[in-house]
């Protein structure tokens, strides 16, 4: 068995100056997902430069003004990870730019390791974010779709955010994305960034290999921690009741048709017939994000 230690990132124990979690490729020793959470206290300014990879400044809380490539971007921002979707901007492989904010805030900087450079640096409206309901009963969750194949365009890049109500599990029946098999199943590396609503909110993340490839993690999880995976299947993720639960998404691979594609744990894929007799929490969808279309 691998050593959880190495996958579960608790609270700090990733930051790195202005970021409260820099993950790099080189960092978790794969070879393209990369995440930063980048802290701006008000007036402050950031200098990224992304390199061999595209990114998203995507706000967890606060606005800011992106400047990139000639071009000036203002995030409206949400006021935290439960009241809304938010508006982002997309920034490409070799770019320099700064993230400013007059008010402070806290910004999601999902990366992807790329060879091409085949968008420009562009502002994505918080409108056009699709919102889905997923799963039923006790395995309802929300998904906020920012940049995946046929909501955004990236060259590699894959983001989405889930919610969780609390007492609720998601990212369930368990699932992998490790093997490159055409039209069945894409090779992505994965990172979950958790937050969890309520000041002692905790929740767990689970995921377990196979004996060719052996993954086994189970992880009490709280505001601020990540969970890296590598290969194996992921799920569930638990919200404990009471504490509804957030997760960022950040996935990468070297498919070059960036293409999602996902195999259930055949032990427990069943679990998704039972859905059709069942009503979606409707504790869903969170916040005011239907409101705001």
């Amino acid at each position: 068995m691998t050593s959880a230690n190495k996958y579960h990132l608790p609270k700090g124990s990733s930051a790195d100056g202005p970021y409260d979690l820099l993950v790099t490729p080189e960092s978790a020793g794969w070879g393209y997902s990369g995440l930063r959470i980048l802290a701006l206290k008000p007036g402050e300014a950031h200098a990224l430069s992304t390199g061999d990879s595209e990114f998203l400044v995507l706000p967890l809380t606060g606005g800011c003004t992106v400047a990139v490539d000639g071009q000036t971007f203002q995030l409206d921002g949400r006021a935290g990870v439960f009241t809304s979707v938010t508006d982002f901007a997309y920034l490409p492989r070799e770019s320099a730019a700064v993230i400013s904010s007059a008010s402070g805030g806290r910004y999601a900087l999902p990366s992807a390791r790329t060879e091409r450079n085949g968008f420009p640096a562009r502002y994505g409206r918080k409108e056009n974010v699709p919102v889905e309901l997923r799963g039923a009963g006790a395995c309802s969750r929300q998904v906020n779709n920012y940049c995946l194949p046929g909501t955004f365009d990236a060259d590699q890049l894959l983001v989405c955010e889930v919610l969780t109500p609390g007492g609720n599990w998601s990212s369930y029946p368990p699932h992998k994305h490790d093997e490159a098999r055409s039209g069945i199943e894409s090779a992505l590396e994965e990172i979950y960034y958790f937050e969890v609503a309520g000041e002692d909110g905790f929740g767990y993340q689970r995921v377990y290999g196979t004996p060719e490839r052996p993954i086994d993690v189970l992880a009490e999880i709280r505001t601020g921690d990540t969970v890296l995976i590598p290969h194996g299947w992921h799920g569930p993720s638990i919200a404990a009741p009471g504490y509804d639960l957030y997760y960022l998404n950040v996935m990468a691979g070297p498919g070059q048709d960036r293409a999602w594609l996902i195999c259930d744990d055949p032990a427990h894929g069943w679990v998704r017939t039972t859905w059709d007799s069942q009503e979606t929490d409707p504790r869903l969808p969170f916040g005011a994000k239907e409101n705001d279309r």
